[in-house]
């Protein structure tokens, strides 16, 4: 059993602690919550509540932390867990620069301790399935990948909050959303060598913008380019073109609703495309879990170090690019 303490109860924080209810492996100790009015729905759901990040550091049950915060604070936060004997789980992303991941990730390794990241999309079937066929060369040389992650669940947040500040969240949806597809592209295509990119706000105002466009380069060869916008209805597409096949996965929802299809579509050469329907599994929960084995030492959890820093300074390209007008280098 990994005893955990998830640190900050919005909206993320809420979601893992609802599907964390009664699971046989991972049991959540307590949350902190600097919010005292958000006390008395933490323990109605069962969990006890602290006031603070350090109250959770402090309580000797717990093995690992959650961090459910804002991501301008996972730095400081990874780096006072681990040296309070706690491994972590960060949420995404890791951090604002590729040197701070490397801190977090460098105090880690110091002190033996796991570190895992709230990607959860590796988890997804059809993400899977995706990466061993091209693994497997059934795609053969990858030309191009296309990949769109889109909702409007945080239209009503007003301007001012740390989601829509240009100096916290910058590159408008990469944070979000965006971070999820640079992942996927470095864990299917390998590291990148340049970006260009484009932010703007079209309708909500916010500093940060609403919308973002990046294409990028990879060392090995292949091109992709993805979107991540703030204002319209779900969409989720990830599309990989092959010489010899393409594949398109299609998520009816986002990770955080239960019971949405999966469409995964395989188009070889000089054949009709042949579409399946795979069942919606929670992927936060499988990521977690990976985490929860990885600190038991029963697997390495599944992101190498270059991974990990490699999506922050990618990030980073995105938000330059975006910036300057100009295309950035990695």
């Amino acid at each position: 059993m990994l005893n955990i303490a998830v640190i900050g109860f919005g909206w993320w924080g809420r979601h893992i602690c609802n599907r964390l209810k009664g699971h046989a492996g991972i049991r959540v100790v307590c949350v902190a919550e600097t919010q005292a009015s958000l006390h008395d729905e933490i323990t109605s759901m069962g969990y006890a509540a602290v006031s603070s990040f350090e109250d959770a550091l402090v309580n000797g049950t717990v093995d690992a932390v959650v961090l459910t915060t804002p991501h301008m604070f996972h730095e400081e936060q990874v780096v006072a867990a681990v040296a309070a004997g706690k491994h972590v789980f960060c949420e995404k992303p890791l951090g604002l620069t590729a040197d701070s991941a490397r801190r977090s990730l460098a105090a880690c390794r110091a002190n033996g301790k796991v570190l895992g990241i709230g990607h959860e999309r590796r988890f997804e079937p059809g993400m899977q399935k995706l990466k061993a066929m091209i693994d497997a060369g059934e795609l053969g040389a990858i030309m191009h990948a296309e990949a769109a992650f889109s909702h409007d669940k945080l239209i009503g947040i007003p301007a001012g909050g740390w989601r829509t500040d240009k100096a916290l969240s910058p590159g408008a949806g990469m944070t979000g959303m965006g971070i999820h597809l640079t992942d996927l592209f470095l864990w299917m295509f390998g590291p990148a060598t340049s970006v260009q990119a484009q932010t703007r706000d079209r309708v909500l105002g916010w500093p940060t913008g609403d919308m973002v466009v990046a294409q990028i380069a990879f060392e090995a060869g292949m091109t992709a380019s993805l979107n991540a916008i703030l204002a319209t209805p779900h969409y989720m597409r990830y599309h990989v073109f092959g010489s010899k096949a393409w594949v398109e996965v299609r998520n009816a929802t986002h990770p955080d609703t239960p019971g949405g299809v999966t469409t995964f579509t395989v188009a070889r050469a000089g054949e009709q495309p042949v579409t399946q329907d795979l069942p919606w599994a929670d992927a936060v929960i499988a990521n977690l879990e990976a985490f929860a084995e990885a600190v038991a030492g029963r697997q390495t959890y599944p992101w190498s170090d270059e991974e990990l820093v490699g999506n922050i300074a990618l990030y980073e390209a995105i938000v330059r690019s975006a910036d300057t007008g100009e295309t950035a280098r990695l």
